[in-house]
Formats: structure tokens, C-alpha cells, sequence
């Protein structure tokens, strides 16, 4: 496996994922969790969009990624380094706190802040929710996430091949977790031990503000049990997505999704003050 993900090619990463994709969002017209409404490709085309915004971010940080990586294992630097574990458990560790800091955290804070919650919020502006919704970030969000993986790189010491695979792993999770499908009620609330299911990440994407705060994780459902952060309703089928501020058809289009962060920050309470 390390030398799978130390060498593996970008073609072969985007073939997955795009493959990945693909799969869940021909399920999504199968076996739907939700009524499909609207112009589904429409809207994967705008989600599609902010693929490339992101991956241009991403390939931006790409060099400081690898340089840190390699660095923190040159010198065996980071907390991980200093339990001495094999490396099974070094890659389940390293896993854990890539998701914790990478994912879970970060996208908490962005929550909790206001500033930073103008930029998340075109991803909660989306009033139909399904697998492209995954792709929906802002590119100044993009740039929060990176930040937040060289934080957790450097504290915990990750080898490049490990950053990869969880990578690989976190964009494959986000596409499950925000499609549109129904899966049987056991199924989802014994995954939502482990991992984050649909029906417990549709929670994070209801309208309403106590629901819309909680249910950060990406990976692990554990972050959000341990944090008390974990939200169950009882139909997922009666929540409404989206910001009720945010309804008119503009804002499903790209050029009026980019402007949003600079629009009139007094809109709301959300939009005004740090949430607490």
C-alpha cells in the first residue's frame, strides 16, 4: 500500500474519484433518498465547477504539502513520531488526525466564525443536495482546508504516501456521504457508529441553524459523538436544505456563488456575529 500511494499517478486518483462520482450519482436516480427535483445536470455542472477552483487551490499548496510531509519524516517529526508505533497503526493514527484536523475541526471553525462562515456558506446554500454537492466549496474555503492538512501534517508527522491515501479516502467519503440515496434505515444507523452515513450528514445541511451546527465530521462519525456534536432526527425526508436567506434561483448559479461571501454581512444573525 505505501508504495501504491507514494507513486500513485494523478490520472489514476481522478479516475477513481470521478469513477467514485459517477457510481453514486447513477444510484441517486435509482434509489433516491429524496424526490429529485430540478435540472440534475444543471446543477452537477455548477457543483462540477468548483472541481476545478478547488483542484487549482490544491495544486497551488501541492509543493508545501510534499515538502512538510517529507520533511516531518525525515526528521521523524511530529506526535505520532514520538509513540514509536509500527506502522499500522502509524497509518490509522496519522488517518484519525487528518480527519480530526483536516476535516472535522476546520470545518466547525468555520461554523463558529463568521468571517470564514461567508465563504462555507455557498456549500449550504445548495437546495438540492446529492453526491456533486461534495464539490461545492468556495476556492477561499479550499484555501482554509489546505491550511488545515499542513497544520495536521506538521503536528503529527504524516509520510506523503499516508497523506494520499487519506486524501483518496476523505474525497470518496464526502461524495457518499452527500448523495441522494436510500440506503436501508439498519444499514445507515449502524455505518453512523463508524462512519458518516447520508442520512446522518443530511442533518448538517438542514435550514435550520441547531441542525445546520452539528454533524462536521467527513470521515469518522466519532469526532462528532466524542465533541458532542451529533444530531439525530427522526425523518431525514421532512429536512429542508439550503439558507432561507439564500432562495432565489441566483444563487445557483456560479458568478453569483463567488460574489456571495462579499455580499451584505447583516442579513442575519448567522451572518453577523460568531456563533457560540
Amino acid at each position: 500500500m505505501e508504495e501504491f500511494f507514494n507513486d500513485i499517478p494523478s490520472w489514476f486518483r481522478t479516475a477513481l474519484l470521478a469513477g467514485g462520482l459517477l457510481v453514486l450519482w447513477i444510484a441517486e436516480g435509482a434509489i433516491p433518498r429524496l424526490a429529485l427535483r430540478g435540472n440534475r445536470y444543471k446543477h452537477a455542472g455548477t457543483n462540477l465547477f468548483f472541481t476545478l477552483t478547488t483542484a487549482i487551490v490544491n495544486l497551488g499548496f501541492a509543493f508545501m504539502i510534499v515538502a512538510a510531509s517529507e520533511w516531518t519524516s525525515r526528521n521523524q517529526f511530529g506526535l505520532i513520531y514520538l509513540l514509536n508505533a509500527p506502522g499500522w497503526l502509524h497509518c490509522i493514527l496519522a488517518l484519525l488526525m487528518l480527519d480530526l484536523i483536516g476535516a472535522y475541526l476546520v470545518h466547525l471553525i468555520q461554523h463558529k466564525i463568521a468571517w470564514m462562515w461567508h465563504f462555507h456558506k455557498i456549500h449550504h446554500i445548495d437546495t438540492a443536495v446529492d453526491a456533486t454537492t461534495a464539490l461545492r466549496h468556495h476556492p477561499v474555503e479550499s484555501v482554509f482546508r489546505v491550511v488545515a492538512l499542513l497544520l495536521a501534517i506538521l503536528t503529527m508527522g504524516v509520510p506523503i504516501w499516508m497523506v494520499m491515501l487519506y486524501q483518496t479516502i476523505s474525497a470518496l467519503m464526502s461524495q457518499f456521504n452527500h448523495a441522494n440515496i436510500r440506503l436501508p434505515k439498519w444499514l445507515d444507523n449502524a455505518l453512523s457508529w463508524i462512519i458518516v452515513s447520508p442520512d446522518m450528514h443530511k442533518v448538517h445541511h438542514s435550514h435550520y441553524q441547531p441542525e445546520t451546527d452539528s454533524n462536521y465530521a467527513n470521515i469518522f462519525s466519532l469526532w462528532d459523538r466524542l465533541f458532542g456534536t451529533f444530531v439525530k432526527v427522526k425523518d431525514v425526508t421532512a429536512l429542508q436544505y439550503g439558507l432561507d436567506e439564500y432562495r432565489e434561483p441566483r444563487y445557483q448559479e456560479i458568478g453569483t456563488l463567488l460574489k456571495v461571501p462579499w455580499e451584505d454581512s447583516n442579513r442575519t444573525v448567522k451572518d453577523s456575529i460568531t456563533i457560540n
